[in-house]
């Protein structure tokens, strides 16, 4: 099946804040047919391993709801903890943990759920944009000063399907991937973490640094969403943390 989209276009991306009434530090992102929920949530302690530490702590939360994709996954509880969702979550809290001054939250820990609802592709980048502005209006709601924000993030996924470079990948690109990567970036493009592999081929130099400027463009294209959603007004009675 032929890709509609042009080689370096993103899919159709909206990021809609304050998504739940109840927990409004949340955001629903949808990237193409990819839905992913992530929810802040602040809490008056740290990890045993922060004690008497001068700063909090960031981590995130990552699963796939048992019907998100084409038939049933069984829920990631208890000891049947998926490993790639526990490898996903890291990735999203060592990123969240970068773009954040863990002094201004000093005996807080602040947890990000990202929760996929509908997967298409490209969830785990979908889940660190959407994470960051959760995050920020957790922070906002919680009147913690803006110079907890050191920078901006955003991730995006590139690769390399039928030797043609492509941005974005859906499901359908990536499961032809020769080459499939995930690029984490701050908005000065700075590398704050690359996943990726030549799955059927290996790839070059020259080739790696026209994905990572692929990737760069598509991630100021989601920083633009990131800020409209974060200069968006909280809904009337909105309760702060």
């Amino acid at each position: 099946m032929h890709r509609e989209r042009p080689y370096n276009q993103i899919r159709k991306t909206q990021i809609t804040p304050y998504y739940l009434e109840k927990h409004p530090a949340s955001v629903l992102i949808e990237m193409g047919h990819t839905k992913v929920l992530c929810a802040a949530t602040i809490e008056e302690k740290t990890p045993f391993f922060m004690k008497n530490s001068d700063v909090g702590w960031i981590t995130a939360e990552y699963s796939m709801l048992p019907c998100s994709g084409d038939g049933r996954n069984n829920r990631d509880t208890g000891s049947h903890r998926n490993g790639r969702n526990m490898e996903i979550q890291r990735l999203i809290g060592r990123c969240l943990r970068t773009a954040f001054n863990l002094q201004y939250v000093k005996d807080l820990t602040v947890t990000i759920d990202c929760d996929v609802i509908q997967s298409d592709g490209g969830t785990r980048t979908a889940s660190i944009t959407g994470a960051f502005v959760a995050a920020m209006l957790a922070f906002r709601l919680r009147n913690i000063s803006s110079h907890v924000c050191e920078k901006k993030i955003a991730a995006i996924s590139v690769g390399m399907v039928h030797n043609e470079i492509l941005l974005d990948l859906d499901y359908q690109d990536d499961s032809q991937a020769q080459v499939d990567c995930n690029i984490v970036m701050d908005e000065e493009g700075r590398i704050i973490e690359i996943q990726g592999t030549g799955e059927k081929k290996p790839f070059t130099l020259s080739e790696l640094d026209t994905l990572l400027s692929l990737g760069f463009k598509g991630i100021q294209e989601l920083m633009v969403l990131q800020e409209q959603a974060l200069q968006t007004p909280p809904p009337p009675l909105c309760k702060s943390f």
